[in-house]
């Protein structure tokens, strides 16, 4: 059952006072038949432990009203001349004194332990409820989850409608379903971009009549939290400051509550992106292992057709190099697709060794001379170049598919230059 806040209203104190009153009454009435047996003294303790009792059950108000109505019965039945305020002793106006002052202390600290101690019990039940909505909040993997667990913490401690409005990864405000206060957008975005509370019980828009508190998360802001406070007088109830501080956690619970959900969505979605990957890798592999044998072939039948004797006519010549030529460029593409998903793969080891450059510059242009038929090389290439630790087969790959790239993308007779330095 919701439990009521203590930002409510107080229930009024008049049953207080006449419980004090009829104590008081029950007290004299109890003692007057004793006047003749106990001491005065003893009866003063009755009136302080009325007092006591009154201050435990109803608080200070009640207590202090209890304190003078004590020192007044005692005064009118039990201080000679008895039935009457006068005082036949002036001793005893010390004794009235003393005993208003003793009653006043007792009862002010039996107040203040018995609040003290509903404010433990409060605290108490507060860290209780929170470990709980920490505890569903754990366990939630959708956003509607976490709205759901919010509004039964806010219902359950505050009598409290809710609705949790969340940013999508552009920023924008979407309000979950099932919440049950209403939501001002216009308050919400304030409050989402500033990342500061707005509306009722708030500097900023106080007319607003919700509560609008920042989910602030460690990454980023995750959207607000509006509060509908139960209504009183026709109006809202604002929120006092402990009820503020609850409020306050509880947004934050909800927000780092919403960030893992993002982040656990964001890691599945990385880890499918990531099996995606290595199956395309595994694909590509597969395949172009199964496409370099026939493509072999294919280039030696092209190189066998040219070499035939006696000599093929010149048409069928042009057939056999054209041929000879797409077998070769297809067999380099299904081995730069290899190399690329061994590379992908992390399976491709270095073969370092010292080599010099022109070697390399050298085969990349021999591999890449049909490419380069229509441009013009230069090359420069100074003498004193030191050897280089490379892998020359795949060195010489990048030459070539940087040779080609120059070739496709630039018209023909464009001159290309091929140089390198040593760097000091």
């Amino acid at each position: 059952a919701p439990r009521t806040s203590t930002a409510a209203p107080r229930a009024a104190f008049w049953p207080g006072y006449i419980a004090a009153a009829l104590a008081c009454c029950i007290a004299a009435v109890i003692a007057t038949p004793l006047a003749n047996v106990l001491e005065l003294t003893n009866i003063v303790m009755l009136f302080l432990l009325v007092v006591v009792g009154v201050a435990l059950r109803f608080g200070r108000g009640p207590a202090i009203m209890a304190a003078f109505l004590g020192v007044g019965f005692f005064d009118f039945f039990f201080v000679p001349p008895r039935f009457n305020f006068a005082v036949s002793d002036a001793q005893y106006v010390v004794t009235f004194a003393v005993m208003l002052v003793v009653a006043l202390v007792v009862g002010q600290l039996t107040a203040g332990l018995k609040v003290q101690a509903e404010a433990a019990t409060e605290r108490e039940h507060r860290v209780r409820s929170l470990y709980d909505m920490a505890r569903d909040l754990s366990a939630a993997l959708l956003p509607e989850q976490v709205a759901e667990i919010g509004a039964r913490f806010i219902t359950g401690e505050f009598s409290a409608g809710s609705t949790l409005v969340v940013a999508d990864d552009d920023n924008r405000l979407q309000v979950l379903p099932g919440g049950t206060a209403p939501v001002d957008m216009a308050v919400a975005q304030w409050a989402f971009e500033r990342g500061e509370p707005a509306g009722r019980g708030t500097d900023t828009l106080h007319s607003s009549p919700t509560l609008v508190l920042p989910l602030k998360a460690p990454m980023r802001i995750r959207g607000v939290l509006v509060v509908a406070m139960p209504q009183h007088q026709g109006q809202g109830q604002v929120p006092g400051v402990e009820p503020r501080r609850l409020l306050q956690t509880c947004a934050s619970l909800l927000a780092i509550s919403l960030e893992r959900i993002h982040y656990i969505d964001v890691a599945q979605k990385s880890t499918v992106q990531i099996e995606s990957e290595r199956l395309r890798n595994s694909l590509l592999s597969a395949i172009s292992h199964d496409l370099r044998t026939p493509l072999a072939s294919l280039v030696g039948l092209a190189e066998s057709l040219a070499m035939v004797q006696p000599p093929l006519p010149a048409h069928q010549q042009e057939l056999t190099s054209a041929i000879q030529q797409s077998a070769q460029r297809m067999s380099a593409l299904v081995n730069n697709l290899l190399d690329m998903a061994r590379l992908e793969a992390g399976a491709v080891q270095l073969n370092k060794a010292w080599q010099p450059l022109e070697e390399v510059v050298g085969s990349a242009l021999a591999a890449s001379a049909p490419a380069l038929a229509a441009h013009r090389i230069e090359v420069n290439l100074p003498g004193d170049l030191p050897l280089l630790q490379i892998d020359a087969v795949l060195m010489e790959r990048v030459l070539v598919n940087l040779l080609e790239n120059a070739a496709k993308y630039t018209p023909p007779d464009t001159t290309l230059h091929i140089s390198a330095q040593p760097q000091s």
